[in-house]
């Protein structure tokens, strides 16, 4: 997806309440925006980061600027967690997941579950129904590696077990995790920030659920999925 226009450049005052930020615009002007990313966002809030923001002009919108990016370790990284959907969305049509091709209907947020709505359903006939569900992912603490999750969730577990059910009730299920950041090349289950999600993703994976990191290439012009990278097995965990 590109940005249009581009995004603008500011200086991270500070990031807080989850959902807001104050930033100062490269000629002086302070201003506070919105963070489309209620996360823990772990080591990329730092005071004095280089950041991008977009710019919106509708009456309806208490603040014009949006966090999109930030600058860490020299890499830009998108923090939009309203993004992954359409990324993978797009990725899915490029071809850019072999095994999810060959899908002439690609349906969004259909409910499924318990109470829950799976991002993608996927038909087509003569092939099982394929559901996929999709992680946002931006932590990186080692050169190349990509993990998921930075803090404890546990609706993400939740989000597991019910891929699991939908895999023992003879479909298909796959866990995408969709890295905004194009300097890993290698993703991983952050089992030591959040042993029971580790625990739920060998659950799944056990019951026949499928999973797949896919990263993006990340400009202020532009994220696009830009291909597939290697999952390692989870760091054993314990309790």
């Amino acid at each position: 997806m590109r940005f249009d226009p581009p995004l603008v450049s500011a200086t991270l005052v500070q990031r807080y309440k989850r959902y807001l930020f104050d930033s100062v615009l490269e000629d002086g002007t302070p201003f506070t925006g919105s963070c489309p990313n209620t996360g823990s966002m772990r080591g990329l809030t730092e005071p004095g980061s280089r950041i991008w923001v977009s710019e919106h002009d509708s009456p309806t919108r208490k603040y014009r600027h949006m966090f999109e990016m930030v600058e860490a370790g020299g890499e830009m990284v998108g923090i939009n967690t309203g993004l992954p959907n359409r990324l993978t969305g797009e990725a899915i049509r490029a071809g850019l997941i072999p095994s999810l091709s060959g899908y002439g209907t690609i349906l969004r947020e259909q409910r499924y579950g318990r109470n829950s709505r799976i991002d993608f359903l996927l038909k087509q006939e003569n092939l099982p129904d394929t559901y996929v569900e999709v992680k946002n992912v931006h932590f990186s603490r080692s050169a190349g590696l990509a993990e998921f999750p930075d803090t404890v969730t546990k609706r993400g577990a939740k989000h597991l077990e019910e891929l699991g059910d939908m895999a023992e009730a003879g479909h298909r299920a796959v866990m995408i995790y969709l890295i905004q950041r194009h300097d890993c090349t290698r993703f991983s289950i952050c089992s030591d920030l959040d042993p029971m999600y580790a625990i739920a993703f060998d659950r799944a994976k056990a019951r026949g659920v499928e999973a797949y990191a896919l990263r993006c290439r990340v400009t202020r012009e532009e994220i696009i999925a830009s291909g597939m990278v290697m999952m390692d097995e989870p760091r054993p965990s314990v309790l």
